[in-house]
């Protein structure tokens, strides 16, 4: 199976399928997707995306960004839930050259951890819910993206590295996530030279974080989600199979 799914607008859609959980079990291929934003979905795009089946997307953005952007289109039998999990925006291309830049991500993920608990409690639940294959995104299908898919596959009983190598996939598409940040802002300079990188350093720092204040990612969904283990093996059930 092929774990990146080839558009002409998308650069980031990839499946999830294949990574194996602590029971043996593996993430069933075509069940969940990560992705850019589904906004640029049109022509040849839209009709692949149809081909893939799915019936839940899970967009990750700010209203704001959704309005200004547009979002997935419309489809019969296709359920769209907007679930903005970060709540303190700020602008990768202007961040600090001069600063650690894979700590300063790892710190606004575990804003995001803290601020968008209920939104990722939501979007767990949805997952869960057992609707059909399913994606969820963000803009870049990076930053929030790669953090609700880390603590999906974590939840699953998926071992931290194939986490940490799932979000430094994001590398194969920095060269295409900048060169659109550049259309999109001609009269802008990108102050930022790691912008669209996604180092394996910034998911390890990030998990570290959360088992440091709370154990183990399955203690901080436990503190600060309120997540039991009946979403938990509800979760597993639906995402893994022999």
């Amino acid at each position: 199976m092929r774990r990146h799914v080839a558009f002409n607008r998308l650069h980031n859609f990839r499946d999830l399928g294949g990574y194996v959980a602590g029971d043996g079990r593996t993430v069933t291929w075509g069940r969940i997707y990560r992705s850019d934003s589904l906004a640029k979905l049109a022509g040849d795009d839209w009709d692949r995306f149809l081909g893939l089946g799915v019936r839940v997307v899970i967009d990750l953005r700010y209203p704001w960004e959704i309005a200004a952007k547009g979002r997935v289109p419309e489809h019969d039998g296709m359920t769209y839930v907007n679930l903005s999990i970060e709540h303190r925006p700020y602008d990768q291309a202007e961040i600090d050259p001069d600063v650690d830049p894979w700590r300063h991500l790892a710190d606004r993920y575990a804003e995001v951890a803290a601020d968008g608990a209920g939104e990722l409690r939501q979007a767990l639940e949805v997952i869960a819910g057992g609707a059909g294959p399913l994606v969820f995104h963000c803009a870049s299908g990076k930053d929030r993206t790669g953090i609700l898919a880390a603590l999906v596959l974590s939840l699953a009983g998926v071992a931290e590295e194939q986490i940490v190598e799932d979000f430094a996939l994001t590398e194969l598409a920095t060269d295409r996530l900048v060169a659109d940040w550049r259309a999109a802002h001609p009269s802008r300079v990108l102050r930022w030279p790691g912008y669209g990188r996604a180092p394996a350093e910034v998911m390890r720092l990030f998990l570290a974080d959360l088992a440091s204040r709370h154990g183990s990612v399955r203690g901080y969904a436990a503190d600060v989600l309120g997540v039991d283990d009946d979403l938990v093996n509800r979760l597993r059930d639906e995402l893994l199979a022999p």
